[in-house]
């Protein structure tokens, strides 16, 4: 079987969990959804919670398949601290590249995570974020302004901006840039609108006025451009989130001659790769869908695998909250990019050596290559090798 056990750069992941989990926590953070499970129903009973019980468990002193109860137990008698360790550890992911964006205050920042897997670890900032932090205070004359001012400061150490435009108004939307006197209305429009409550942009405007201006950063400080594709929070409304929707925007990144890298892409694992074809500067993983298709996973890494160049995948666990999750999406990945290399290897189709390259490629060696990763100080220099002890 070909060898994976190299590092892995994992391109697009959030933070761990800092509190304690009881059961009904743990299982919040296992599923997609906003509310919990059916009544005598747990989401440790589909291909997550047999991912769990069987990988995880073993990681904290457990036998493979704990029961859901025991494993609960077992993860507040080591504490959140020691169990996202154990499991960031255990992963083999050496650098992270951290959305900062959602729920931050709850998880663990890109620090952190640096120190908790011994590895290096990287912002990468959500650009609605940082919009709706600006709606809080000013006007909407200064409401463009204001927003470039803050997105500039944000990105000084990152090394990457990514767009949810996909979740609050899908791809099917107008993809040009916005003029200035349209911003400012649809900003007077926002602002007057605006409860008590945290604001969240869903303004098609503003949200085209946000990835126009974070192309243009991701331009001048040359780092990709990532956008959510597909699979997530029920908000996603999924038939309108194929990114084939969004081919002219890619065509004004690639005549911007920014990288774009499509996350995640479940059902469209197919149609990113297609993207990736045609499009120079279009890259794309599968992300967290090889958790949540547990043993069938292999599937969706044969359709990554169809037609996008060996150049143009990634790598990404997508985890967010459960250091489980991260831990698993590497296995995944090892998994089953594994299986599909050696079955191209046993039919013919490819020799041990070229498989080798093509999984190094995807593994760390493509992200690395549009990341600015090295050379730079955006990296967390830890050295730290006594937390994998």
């Amino acid at each position: 079987m070909i060898d994976l056990n190299f590092g892995l750069v994992d391109h697009h992941c959030h933070g761990t969990i800092k509190s304690d989990l009881d059961r009904k926590g743990l299982e919040g953070l296992m599923s997609e959804s906003y509310l919990p499970p059916p009544p005598g129903t747990s989401h440790f009973d589909k291909p997550l919670g047999l991912l769990i019980r069987r990988h995880c468990a073993p990681v904290l002193d457990l036998e493979p398949f704990a029961d859901p109860d025991t494993y609960v137990a077992r993860r507040l008698e080591l504490g959140a601290q020691e169990v996202s360790r154990r499991l960031l550890c255990a992963s083999g992911i050496d650098t992270y590249l951290v959305d900062t964006g959602h729920r931050s205050a709850r998880l663990t920042d890109p620090f952190e995570v640096g120190q908790l897997g011994a590895a290096a670890a990287c912002e990468v900032v959500r650009i609605e974020a940082v919009i709706e932090s600006v709606a809080r205070n000013g006007d909407a004359a200064s409401f463009a302004r204001r927003c470039e001012a803050e997105l500039r400061a944000r990105v000084v150490h990152a090394v990457g901006l990514k767009s949810v435009v996909a979740y609050r108004a899908t791809f099917k939307i107008d993809q040009t840039r916005p003029s200035a006197h349209d911003v400012e209305a649809a900003a007077g429009q926002w602002l007057a609108s605006m409860g008590d409550g945290a604001p969240r942009l869903m303004d098609p405007v503003l949200l085209r006025f946000g990835l126009f201006l974070g192309l243009d950063i991701c331009r001048e400080k040359q780092f990709p451009l990532q956008l959510h594709v597909g699979f997530g929070d029920p908000d996603v409304y999924m038939h309108a989130c194929d990114p084939t929707h969004f081919t002219d925007f890619l065509k004004v990144t690639e005549e911007a001659r920014v990288p774009v890298t499509l996350l995640h892409n479940y059902p469209f694992i197919r149609e990113a790769g297609w993207l990736s074809e045609i499009f120079q500067n279009v890259y794309y993983d599968v992300g967290a869908i090889l958790n949540f298709l547990g043993p069938s996973a292999v599937t969706a890494m044969r359709h990554a695998m169809e037609m996008g160049p060996f150049s143009k995948q990634l790598f990404s666990s997508d985890a967010f909250g459960l250091p489980e999750l991260h831990f698993l999406g590497a296995l995944q990945f090892r998994k089953t990019l594994g299986i599909v290399l050696d079955e191209w290897i046993a039919d013919g189709a490819c020799t041990a050596k070229d498989a080798e390259q093509i999984a190094a490629s995807i593994a760390f060696r493509n992200a690395r290559r549009i990341y600015p990763l090295e050379g730079t100080d955006r990296s967390v220099d830890l050295s730290l090798p006594e937390l994998c002890l």
